[in-house]
């Protein structure tokens, strides 16, 4: 029993606790590194509440046991945490597997019990690590200060000054610096990929030698991004009538060197190509990748029957989630720049004229969309409308909307004023579910209650989330309960590393975007029949 002395009784007890609790199932089913992780460190924060508890015990000078009863204890607390573990760890496989029908996926036969309890091990270690670290460095600067103040004062001022270094580390060398860097290397590493697209031989595609923006300065997804979609000769086959094809512009990171010589591209690249004569001009922000959803552009294009001309400015390369959680403002300064070109010029147009002028993105492209403009500069002249799909939990917006929603509503499908101007829909409500007193300014949310990376929610360390309260949205688990910080942890891993399908979580599916271009833009010429045939095309 000489190594578990070595260790708080009490945090390996709430360590324990904390690691089987990471266990049970939450938004989206957890692959086995992943919940190795967030074991792991649940673990390290339960063992840190649990030595905190203790030494705050000691402090208050409250008694404690002696050696014989305190021995005891420890081989209780060693037995009980052997057995709360291995319980937990079968009892894993049928909780993530609860999840996984519930969305249609496969069963898996095992969370891996050795992979979670070695991961968990590992964190552990390296977090006791830094603990030991921060002690380290109270201790010595505390010392310094005992020449000047007295000893608990000095104590007072070394854990201040250690905890501000430490964070100092963490915000702006691991966090911020880190992204910058890797961002940087992305940057880079994408400009040396070749891919076997071909580059355009229509003048009018953007890359072509007639256009103003490089083929390889577009980047891996832009290049991708023009190169795919529907065709003038599908849309035809289709709709039984000529349509155009949908003019697609975009913009790579690499273009230009600022955001406003990105966004001027684009503007001049749109002229160009004539997109301000189409009917309607969309206006992407794209995820932190640079990537454009196909389930939503390709539906949109169908719905208008290639009428349409869409645009993007590349920000980043960085995957959504890790910038969310990093650093909330990336990329606002581009999506700002090409909002700002792109409606100056438009509104400089005749009304009679020009393109309905809609706005769109997904997951962080939604929240940057969000932020693209005041609402006070369009007041006079506004664009027809947004869908946001995926919204972020950092999202103003929305978190005002959903938490000024009608009485009644839940949380993970508001009704916000009656559905005037903002509505929400998802897999099994669309957005006409309001009502039709939907006015010309239309704000369209499409989000899944098993969306992590909307319904994250930092509060959720301490408070159990609104959107957990009964009735629940239609694919969360029955099974979800909702612990102080071990949720929180949960929601963070589901948010960074957790897979769904299409039509849960963070993935959304090409049927549902039907539903919501269709009520959000409401085209012309469309049947049930029509919209029918539309959802099969794109379920193939």
């Amino acid at each position: 029993m000489g190594w578990i002395g070595r260790f708080s009784v009490v945090g390996l007890l709430l360590g324990t606790l904390f690691f089987a609790l990471s266990l049970t199932p939450s938004l989206v089913p957890r692959p086995p590194l992943v919940q190795g992780l967030i074991a792991g460190i649940s673990f390290s924060a339960g063992y840190a509440v649990g030595f905190f508890g203790r030494w705050l015990w000691d402090y208050l000078e409250f008694p404690v046991p002696g050696p014989r009863i305190g021995w005891i204890i420890k081989l209780l607390a060693a037995v009980g945490c052997a057995v709360v573990a291995v319980t937990f760890l079968f009892q894993a496989t049928e909780w993530q597997n609860s999840v996984r029908t519930l969305m249609g996926m496969e069963e898996i036969g095992g969370v891996q019990p050795v992979t979670v309890a070695v991961m968990t091990l590992l964190i552990f270690a390296l977090m006791l690590f830094i603990a030991r670290l921060f002690r380290r460095t109270f201790r010595f600067l505390s010392k310094r200060f005992q020449r000047f103040v007295a000893p608990r004062v000095s104590h007072l001022v070394g854990i201040v000054i250690a905890a501000v270094l430490f964070w100092s580390v963490i915000d702006g060398v691991v966090f911020t610096l880190a992204l910058r860097v890797a961002d940087n290397s992305y940057q880079h590493l994408d400009a040396l990929i070749e891919d076997d697209l071909p580059r355009p031989a229509d003048p009018l595609q953007v890359g072509s030698a007639s256009s103003f923006i490089d083929w390889q300065d577009l980047g891996r997804q832009g290049r991708n991004f023009i190169s795919t979609g529907p065709t003038a000769a599908e849309l035809t086959a289709f709709h039984g009538a000529p349509a155009p094809t949908p003019i697609r512009v975009y913009v790579g990171l690499n273009a230009a060197a600022t955001p406003d010589a990105r966004a001027h591209l684009a503007l001049e690249e749109l002229k160009r190509v004539g997109a301000f004569e189409r009917s309607v001009l969309l206006l992407v922000t794209p995820t932190g990748t640079g990537w454009v959803d196909p389930a939503a552009l390709d539906t949109v294009e169908y719905l208008q029957r290639g009428d349409i001309a869409s645009v993007a400015a590349q920000y980043s390369y960085l995957p959504s989630p890790l910038s969310l959680i990093v650093e909330g403002d990336y990329g606002v300064e581009t999506a700002r720049a090409l909002f700002g070109k792109v409606y100056d010029y438009w509104s400089s147009l005749p009304r009679d004229s020009r393109p309905r002028l809609y706005l769109h993105g997904l997951s962080l492209g939604a929240l940057n969309s969000d932020r693209s403009f005041d609402v006070y500069d369009i007041i006079n002249d506004p664009f027809r409308g947004a869908l946001w799909s995926g919204p972020p939990f950092r999202s103003d917006t929305w978190r005002s909307v959903t938490r000024e929603r009608d009485s009644g509503s839940p949380a993970w499908l508001p009704r916000f004023r009656d559905g005037a101007v903002v509505r929400f829909m998802n897999q099994e409500q669309g957005l006409d579910a309001a009502g039709p007193g939907w006015g010309p300014f239309r704000i369209a949310y499409l989000q899944y209650a098993s969306d992590p990376v909307t319904f994250f929610d930092p509060q959720s360390l301490y408070s159990r989330p609104a959107w957990m309260q009964e009735p629940r949205g239609p694919d969360v688990s029955p099974d979800l309960r909702w612990y102080p910080i071990v949720t929180m942890l949960q929601l963070a891993a589901d948010m960074a590393a957790g897979e769904a399908p299409p039509g849960f979580g963070h993935t959304y599916a090409a049927e549902h975007y039907i539903e919501a271009w269709y009520g959000l833009m409401e085209p012309e010429g469309w049947t049930d029949a029509d919209l029918r045939r539309l959802r099969a095309r794109f379920a193939q």
